[in-house]
């Protein structure tokens, strides 16, 4: 089905804004206010923490609306210039900042959702890409020829139909990434308790039973504490330094390598997800990426480690390669569960940074992360949290696969639907033929 194309002005329900401008000194109470930093990280902004900025009555002109679409007037790269979220409504009135223009539909004539994938599909990306201007230090775009874009404008049933087919799976991952952040924060909560508050010993120590504890595991934990190196620790646990435990591997995988890779760039690796994947020639990858990694090692961003850039590796998948600048750990004499969440920890995280080199860059170096101090208990605990904590990483691995199934989908979908190549049944059918 083609459609025509009109300048993107004439689906507004009032002129596109520009955001308040309030300095960052005289942010604290008010109203919520969306930042660059929320609409780059999330495309969908939702109820989250934020500034508060007071808000005039003269201002309220300000105040956002369910279906906003928000656009980047700035960036560092030219990529991120013109980058389109969507305000999905708050539990209270929520602005925006200066270096944001907000563009309000008319719903008679559009559909914000269908909008916000256009924007995220290859055509809208070159749309936005062809109002971009590099400036020496950023890129950005105007509001103005913004409004001049020419968007394709199929009829209102066709929009709310295919945008409600590609919402289905975005909500579909957002509900596994979100049992994926429940389940690490479980991981995380129980490893936290046992080796960093010490929480069984502590209890023992008084004379009472570890709560939510039953009796076998209780009986693992000693009930008295030692001097160590770093602090107090339990009876019986020691002090190791990282390279102990695990082995890092630093060697690089030569020419004669198998030639079908795939490779994890620092750049793709978030938190609690399993850092996404390209496949590609070993030729074609990036001249860092060059260090084979395996089922159940950790991969540590050596490069700015205060944006917690590291991942636990669960990939059923042969020549995975990633990035010399990674710190890459395999388990050896503890469980991979123990590793990944020893050097994870906030207290790990601050370590590092406090010992990263460089301004720019700071990067910390090998040695010196396999030197950094661990606690590690007797080896029946070890055990035990392993039986708790590798079940609930690995159904964040198989939930972080199948999102990026989903995901795959949706990017195949979206451009055919946005074109109109696509039919909303065709698309229905090729998702349920796919089992998703």
């Amino acid at each position: 089905m083609a459609s025509e194309r009109k300048a993107f002005s004439t689906l507004f329900a009032e002129p596109q804004k520009n955001g308040l401008t309030r300095p960052k000194g005289v942010r604290g109470v008010g109203m919520p206010m969306v930042n660059m930093g929320e609409l780059f990280a999330f495309p969908r902004i939702l109820p989250m923490k934020m500034d508060r900025v007071l808000v005039g009555d003269k201002e309220r002109s300000f105040i956002l609306q369910d279906g906003d679409l928000l656009y980047a007037r700035q960036s560092l790269v030219f990529e991120g210039a013109g980058k389109c979220s969507i305000f999905l409504g708050g539990h209270e009135p929520t602005v925006f900042e200066s270096h944001i223009i907000r563009c309000r539909l008319n719903r008679r004539k559009a559909d914000p959702l269908f909008y916000f994938f256009f924007f995220q599909s290859p055509l809208g990306r070159d749309a936005i890409s062809s109002i971009v201007e590099q400036g020496a230090g950023a890129a950005g775009i105007r509001a103005s020829d913004l409004a001049k874009l020419l968007v394709p404008v199929p009829p209102l049933p066709f929009q709310i139909a295919a945008s409600s087919v590609l919402n289905a799976l975005d909500e579909r991952i957002e509900t596994l990434r979100k049992a994926n952040s429940s389940l690490e924060a479980i991981a995380r909560a129980i490893f936290k308790s046992w080796f960093v508050d010490f929480d069984p010993v502590q209890a023992k120590a008084e004379g009472r039973e570890p709560d939510g504890m039953d009796a076998d595991t209780a009986a693992l934990f000693p009930r008295d504490f030692e001097d160590s190196e770093l602090e107090e620790i339990p009876l019986g646990w020691t002090v190791r330094e990282v390279r102990d435990v695990s082995i890092s591997n630093r060697k690089s995988i030569g020419k004669n390598h198998v030639h079908n890779i795939e490779y994890i760039d620092i750049s793709s690796v978030e938190p609690g997800r399993i850092a996404s994947s390209t496949m590609c020639n070993l030729a074609e990858a990036p001249s860092r990426a060059k260090r084979l990694v395996s089922d159940g090692d950790t991969i540590w961003s050596c490069v700015r480690p205060n944006r917690r850039s590291f991942v636990l590796i669960m990939e059923p998948a042969n020549n995975l390669v990633v990035s010399t600048g990674f710190v890459t750990l395999t388990a050896t004499e503890i469980p991979f569960s123990f590793l990944y969440l020893s050097v994870t920890t906030s207290q790990f995280v601050e370590y590092l940074t406090l010992r990263a080199d460089g301004a720019a860059y700071p990067a910390v170096r090998p040695d010196t992360f396999e030197s950094a101090k661990v606690i590690v208990p007797s080896e029946s605990i070890l055990n035990r949290f392993h039986e708790i904590a590798e079940p609930m990483l690995r159904k964040v691995a198989a939930n972080n696969r199948q999102a990026k199934t989903l995901a795959d989908l949706r990017d195949t979908l979206l451009p055919r639907l946005i074109s109109g190549k696509l039919r909303v049944p065709e698309a229905e059918a090729i998702i349920t033929k796919r089992g998703e």
